[in-house]
């Protein structure tokens, strides 16, 4: 992973905190990532809703000018479609500098892009691992520090990055994905704080199972979570769980249950579902 700064600054201690909502990025651009599908095409589809422009990000060129076209004219928004690999070395700067020669100012970041790998690290394939915490980690990580420091000097923004529930606790066979959401977590829960006073919103959202292209077993809606993340704009904590019953069972895995008890259930139940 490349090494970078980014630097905050913030006016006072006792500065008052500018919350972020729909009605403020509304004429506004915002840039999502995995926008063709899911999690991302549903946020992306609420934020034209709402009158914000959009850039749009994802590996699958033909389904992310699907979604432009689609969002462009159901809701009279500009939607422009960048088909783009994060997980290659140097995409997030590639993105960076086409935002910059269109003269594009990015007032919201979304980084919801992601993949998964299901199944033992033993016999798995490392250079998919490799990939996997390319796109998951260091794509978030380099995107926001390229992003972000506009909106700061501008003194306000957001930058919503989508965890998970398996950020909260570690999932056998799903090792290395569980461990990357870790890190969004923990990144975002530390942006948070550095964010202080600077008028920029800064929130992890993180969905339990979720019914996505990625998992088709899942048992909420990618809207759902989309409205979570509307929501999640408007507060004030670091980290939201999308969900009551996802948030119980969080707390119940992450704060209550004993770390060996917690990963032996985990264990039977991922092990049951097929993987």
């Amino acid at each position: 992973m490349r090494q970078f700064t980014l630097t905050l600054t913030s006016t006072s201690r006792f500065s008052v905190e500018i919350m972020t909502t729909a009605a403020q990025i509304r004429g506004k651009f915002a840039v999502v990532t995995g926008a063709s599908t899911g999690i991302g095409a549903a946020v992306a589809e609420r934020l034209a809703a709402s009158g914000t422009h959009l850039v749009l990000v994802a590996r699958d060129g033909d389904k992310l000018d699907e979604t432009a076209t689609r969002l462009s004219r159901r809701h009279g928004v500009t939607v422009r479609a960048l088909p783009l690999d994060l997980a290659t070395a140097d995409a997030p700067a590639r993105l960076a500098r086409t935002l910059a020669d269109q003269g594009i100012e990015v007032e919201m970041l979304v980084n919801n892009a992601g993949a998964s790998a299901r199944g033992p690290v033993v016999g798995g394939d490392p250079a998919r691992f490799r990939s996997l915490i390319d796109l998951n980690v260091t794509a978030v990580t380099e995107l926001t520090a390229l992003l972000m420091p506009a909106m700061v000097a501008r003194g306000h923004g957001a930058v919503v990055n989508i965890a998970s529930t398996g950020a909260y606790v570690p999932a056998p066979y799903l090792a290395v994905y569980a461990a990357t959401k870790a890190y969004v977590l923990s990144f975002t829960r530390a942006l948070w704080a550095e964010a202080r006073g600077t008028g920029v919103r800064v929130v992890a959202v993180s969905p339990g199972p979720t019914k996505t292209p990625m998992n088709n077993r899942g048992t909420r809606s990618a809207e759902t979570v989309a409205t979570t993340v509307f929501r999640a704009l408007s507060g004030k904590g670091p980290a939201v769980i999308d969900g009551k019953a996802n948030a119980l069972t969080t707390f119940l895995f992450a704060r209550l249950l004993p770390t060996r008890l917690t990963l032996a259930i985990a264990r039977r139940m991922l092990a049951r579902s097929g993987v």
